[in-house]
This record gives structure tokens, C-alpha cells and sequence, in this order.
């Protein structure tokens, strides 16, 4: 990544504390991030820590939440307004990269990024023993548009990039409270080493989690010129539409990267909203600045859920 582009996350993520009682440490560290993508795509404390005060998710939590109605059935006309949305207390949302043991090679900044798989089972498990439990984005969005209930404690859980590991690892430890998450995948990586297969994303599609569109390559979206819009949105959407045989309704901006500029390019494409990371969202169109905090993978599971209570 090139020093200005390092500098302008830093300085995001100095203005994520505006919007959240703490930071999370993952944004400072996106030029490593961007060199592990670029690498890949060419070729701790006990978990004991956990807080176990809360009940594991039960379906009786589950059913206590209204149906998600699907975006586009949402009349315009009873969906609340910007200053309604940007009101509503906002849902906590996990974003989760690579699920893999540290090696020698991994910098300090990437590590952010690679959480540890005892780490993640860790962290899974006190989300679960905390009384969590996962939202779809549709009952996100039904929630912030109209006010629908949602389970108690709701939270989303996102992976983006397309690993491997969160098919193989991620995907196992989830059903194993029964979870489901958000899956953003950048189609350039689809069936190359290390990475998920389109059969696999259909899979995860299949058994009722959310897949949403991720670029083709990565790229920041407040560089987009002309063709650029086909080449890392277009084109990417089409190919996931055909893969899961769904409508792809949501999008996560690389880096979480932003300006308004790309709001009507992403609406006019069909998106209903898009997720960023930590900086502060947009007052005029919240539905389009949703905040994630990454998940570091430093975080032992109780520091992970003083974030969620802190940030959000």
C-alpha cells in the first residue's frame, strides 16, 4: 500500500472515536493487510478469560424475533428516514479475515488480521456462553428501517476476502452454536489456493448464511472511475448472483474505505446498504456507513467482548 493510503486510514481511524467509546486496533494496520492479500492472491490469553455469565443461544431467543422481511419488500413509504436510522442504538457487527495459527512470516500489523483457530473457537464460544445471538443483514436492515424486533443480545458476525479458513475452520466452529454470519467475497480469489471454490460459497449460501459482494480485487472504492464500477462491482455481483441463484443485497467497501460520492452508484446497482469498519458513519445515509469493528487476533475472548460493549 502506498504511504498516503496508510496515512488515510490512520487518520480514519482517529476519527472512529467520534463515533465509538473506543477504537478497535485492526484499521491502523491496513497496509499490512493489503500486502497479505496481495501475497496470497499472486502465488493471547486462556480462553478460560471467556465471561460465562450469559446463557448460550437457545431457539426460544431466536423465535422471540420478528421474520426478516426481504429488503425489497419494504414499502418506501414506511421505511424510517436517515435521522430515524442513524438514531436507532446500532447492532454490534464482528469482522473476521483470516482463521489460522501465527507463523514466522505473519508482521505484527497482519496479525490483527489472523486470529488463531483456538483464539476464534475461543472467542465463538463466549459470544455463545454470553447470551449472543446472530442477526441476518436482512433483519439488520428490516431493523434500522422500520424498527423490527430483533433477538436479545443481536450480533452479526462478517468474514471477508474469501479464505479458505472460514469454510474449512470458521463455518464448523459457527454451526456448532448454531450461528450464521455474512460472507463478503472478492471473486478474484474464487478456486485459487488458500481460498473458497464457488462450490463452497454456495454452500454457505445454501445452508442460510448471507454471501455479499466484496470488489473483484480489492480495490479502494473512492478511486473508482468510469469502467471501474463494471470491473469490481458489475461484474463481481453478476458472478455471486449466479453462484448462490440469490440477489445480492449488500456490499463491504475494501479497507472499509468510503466517500458519498459511491452511495448512488452502489444504490443505482441494487444495494440496499454497505458495510465500512470503525470510522464514523454518515450522518445522511447511515444505511450505506454500517460500522463493523475487526476482531483482532490478539484479543483473548474477554477483551473481545469489552469491545463489543465499548464500541458499540
Amino acid at each position: 500500500m502506498h504511504s498516503s493510503a496508510y496515512f488515510l486510514l490512520a487518520a480514519l481511524a482517529l476519527a472512529s472515536a467520534c463515533e465509538s467509546k473506543t477504537a478497535t486496533t485492526g484499521e491502523a494496520n491496513v497496509a499490512a493487510k493489503s500486502a497479505t492479500i496481495a501475497a496470497t492472491t499472486a502465488a493471547g490469553e486462556d480462553p478460560a478469560d471467556a465471561p460465562t455469565s450469559g446463557a448460550a443461544a437457545t431457539a426460544t431467543e431466536e423465535a422471540n424475533a420478528a421474520p426478516a422481511p426481504a429488503p425489497g419488500t419494504i414499502p418506501a413509504a414506511k421505511a424510517a428516514d436517515a435521522a430515524a436510522i442513524y438514531a436507532r442504538p446500532q447492532v454490534p457487527i464482528l469482522c473476521y479475515h483470516q482463521i489460522r495459527d501465527w507463523t514466522g512470516r505473519d508482521s505484527k500489523g497482519a496479525k490483527d488480521y489472523i486470529v488463531p483457530v483456538a483464539a476464534f473457537k475461543a472467542q465463538i464460544k463466549m459470544l455463545a456462553d454470553s447470551g449472543y445471538h446472530t442477526v441476518s443483514p436482512d433483519q439488520l436492515y428490516a431493523y434500522l428501517t422500520t424498527g423490527a424486533r430483533l433477538p436479545a443480545k443481536p450480533i452479526m458476525l462478517t468474514f471477508d476476502d474469501t479464505d479458505l479458513d472460514q469454510f474449512t475452520v470458521a463455518r464448523p466452529t459457527l454451526a456448532q452454536y448454531n450461528f450464521k454470519a455474512m460472507y463478503f467475497v472478492m471473486t478474484v480469489s474464487l478456486g485459487r489456493p488458500k481460498y473458497m471454490s464457488k462450490a463452497q460459497v454456495k454452500q454457505l449460501s445454501d445452508e442460510g448464511n448471507v454471501i455479499g459482494s466484496h470488489t473483484w480485487d480489492h480495490h479502494n472504492v473512492k478511486k473508482y472511475q468510469g469502467q471501474d464500477w463494471v470491473t469490481q462491482i458489475d461484474k463481481p455481483t453478476k458472478t455471486l448472483e449466479e453462484i448462490t441463484g440469490k440477489k445480492i443485497n449488500y456490499f463491504a467497501y475494501p479497507f472499509g474505505l468510503w466517500n458519498p460520492q459511491a452511495f448512488p452508484e452502489l444504490k443505482q446497482r441494487g444495494f440496499v446498504a454497505a458495510f465500512s469498519l470503525a470510522e464514523k458513519r454518515d450522518q445522511q445515509d447511515p444505511l450505506f456507513t454500517i460500522r463493523r469493528i475487526i476482531a483482532s487476533g490478539y484479543w483473548s475472548p474477554r477483551t473481545l467482548h469489552n469491545s463489543i460493549v465499548q464500541s458499540f
